[in-house]
């Protein structure tokens, strides 16, 4: 571990992202033009106490986790995301999508989006990063380990994941996600990270089973699907699908398909809102 280069790193790019690119409002009375401390913890859910000492090289060693925050919350890209990893101390995640972090462009784009319900999500299907309005809509997605961290796996072996969809919608989502994993196990053929994911569902998943051996393959690039929110009701959404060029992570924007769904989407985060303020 690097404390002084580390320190000094931290430092910079926290001088160089302005208030405005995180979503922060850069009143009159800033005193400084890039982020305060403070807010990089905010931002990185971490405690201030410990960004202090990372900046002051006197931290312990930080977490693969912790620095997948960091370089969320300073929008690094992966050249400075992996940079931030070497100089802790810590190989870079690898891309084969079981540590990979939402890209700077995409992040930058869910700021971008403001209230718009969106997310960030690995061609296995695990969620890098999610909007605020995304984490009342559906649950916070991005601290998931293990198997756990993609979709398909929690749908299928889960059943407390199934309830979010209606009834009548459910057959249709597990078959939208096989016939997705299908088109992945393609591209990446004898990749051995999907090739261990299927023969892990495989084995717990009897409804998988029956799927996958009907070979359906489909990549989603628009949907319109029904999410049932505990509190506010059925919400109908149109999800809409943009990927990057290697097909490697998607940006996922849900958007109200009616005049009601927009009414409770709207009473859910302003029921969100007075739950953050109260806390």
């Amino acid at each position: 571990m690097q404390r002084e280069q580390l320190a000094d790193f931290l430092r910079r790019r926290r001088a160089a992202i302005r208030p405005a690119e995180v979503g922060i409002t850069d009143g009159p009375r800033r005193r400084i033009a890039g982020l305060r401390r403070e807010e990089v913890a905010m931002l990185a859910g971490m405690s201030v106490d410990y960004v202090v000492r990372l900046e002051q090289g006197r931290s312990s060693q930080p977490s693969t986790q912790l620095l997948g925050a960091l370089a969320r919350a300073l929008r690094l890209s992966d050249d400075e995301r992996d940079h931030l990893f070497h100089l802790a101390g810590h190989q870079p995640p690898p891309t084969d999508g079981m540590a990979r972090l939402a890209r700077a462009g995409l992040v930058r784009m869910l700021d971008l989006l403001g209230d718009t319900a969106a997310l960030v999500v690995s061609d296995l299907g695990e969620v890098l990063a999610q909007t605020l309005t995304s984490t009342l809509l559906t649950g916070d997605h991005t601290n998931f380990t293990g198997d756990r961290r993609y979709l398909a796996y929690r749908w299928f072996t889960e059943p407390d994941s199934r309830p979010l969809h209606p009834p009548a919608e459910q057959d249709r989502h597990s078959r939208q996600l096989v016939a997705d994993l299908r088109a992945v196990a393609g591209r990446r053929s004898g990749d051995p990270t999907v090739t261990g994911l299927i023969a892990r569902l495989d084995a717990a998943s009897p409804e998988f089973r029956r799927l996958w051996a009907e070979h359906e393959v489909g990549i989603r690039r628009a949907d319109r699907k029904t999410l049932v929110h505990p509190r506010v009701g059925p919400i109908l959404l149109d999800c809409e699908t943009l990927v990057t060029p290697d097909l490697g992570q998607e940006l996922l924007v849900l958007t109200p398909a009616d005049a009601e769904s927009r009414e409770r989407l709207d009473l859910l985060r302003v029921l969100g809102t007075q739950e953050f303020t109260v806390g």
